[in-house]
């Protein structure tokens, strides 16, 4: 039997069970699971479901696993995987150890030394997509469709650029999210990745120079034309035009942005959800904006993380060779 990946007491291992009554467990194991994500959890029960498979291919045990089995395991994902996915694969099998309150054979010196060598051997570099900077924004509002699809993704792109959102964000804003005033559009955003308790965080949207490219007013006239007093901010469209009850998924946004990308010129292989994020960071530092205020906006409580982004703004700003002369 595989166990739950993410629970502390798994329904096949209660212990005392005869001492806690079970509705208490089954609200223990609920609070359990909305302890971590729900993207998170599918990807634990993927990659566990993967490694198990992989074991009873070898006729080696799952749980527990020996270290050796879980270094060879390594090394066979590691020809067809990315090392960011591998260390994901491990850390579920970790999470199964864990819930059964086993030791997790991960920690190991002959599993660490695997991973090791696979980094030195496939590098660690990641490969994001491109950032949309303003040019490409404008380019891309230029490429929208007529009608309602066109307002509903003018309004999803430029939201997303000058607000900074993941997609999984996006998506998840509601129209009472969102309050209007003389300043511009306060978003209240309500969880995130980083926030997964929920103390939810303001972010400010001002008003843009340009009416056609201005965020907030791009996001008034959706919410207008589309007739939205309650629910989701963003809904599906059918083939006639009309709203649908139903929202967006992360991969419908990326499928905009890939859609006006390629509308706009740019290679659309090169473009996901995450370019808008991306391209917010950097343009602001393109034109100069601090860490501090970039953060404030991404919401990125890592300086690291937004220095990647401000590095590639500032590229070509203030770059040495531009003084040589050629």
């Amino acid at each position: 039997m595989i166990p739950e990946a993410t629970a502390i007491i798994p329904a096949s291992e209660d212990k005392g069970a005869d001492l806690v009554p079970s509705p208490s467990l089954d609200q223990v194991r609920e609070y359990i699971r909305a302890s971590k994500a729900e993207n998170t959890l599918r990807g634990y029960h993927s990659d566990w479901r993967a490694f198990c498979e992989w074991c009873e291919s070898q006729n080696l045990s799952p749980v527990p696993a020996a270290p050796e089995t879980v270094a060879a395991f390594a090394a066979h994902c590691a020809a067809t995987l990315k090392v960011g996915s591998i260390q994901r694969r491990l850390n579920a099998i970790a999470e199964a150890h864990k819930a059964l309150g086993l030791e997790s054979p991960t920690h190991r010196a002959i599993v660490a030394n695997t991973m090791k060598g696979i980094r030195r051997t496939k590098g660690t570099a990641p490969t994001q997509k491109a950032a949309t900077l303003i040019d490409d924004i404008r380019a891309m509002v230029d490429a929208t469709d007529a009608g309602l699809i066109g307002l509903r993704d003018r309004a999803l792109i430029l939201l997303g650029f000058a607000g900074a959102f993941r997609r999984s964000e996006l998506v998840g804003l509601t129209v009472n999210d969102c309050v209007f005033s003389k300043d511009g559009l306060t978003i209240t955003l309500r969880r995130s990745k980083t926030d997964q308790t929920g103390a939810g965080r303001k972010i400010g949207i001002p008003y843009g120079s340009n009416p056609t490219t201005c965020p907030v007013r791009n996001v008034s006239d959706w919410i207008g034309q589309a007739g939205i007093s309650v629910g989701l901010l963003f809904c599906s469209i059918d083939r006639h035009g009309r709203c649908q009850t139903g929202g967006l998924s992360g991969i419908d946004v990326a499928r905009v942005v890939k859609k006006l990308a390629g509308r706009a010129g740019l290679d659309s292989a090169r473009y996901a959800g995450h370019s808008l994020r991306a391209g917010h960071a950097t343009s602001a530092a393109i034109a100069g904006a601090s860490e501090r205020s970039i953060m404030n906006q991404t919401g990125h409580r890592s300086v690291q993380m937004v220095r990647r982004y401000i590095r590639d703004g500032s590229l070509f700003r203030d770059n040495s060779a531009g003084r040589l002369g050629l």
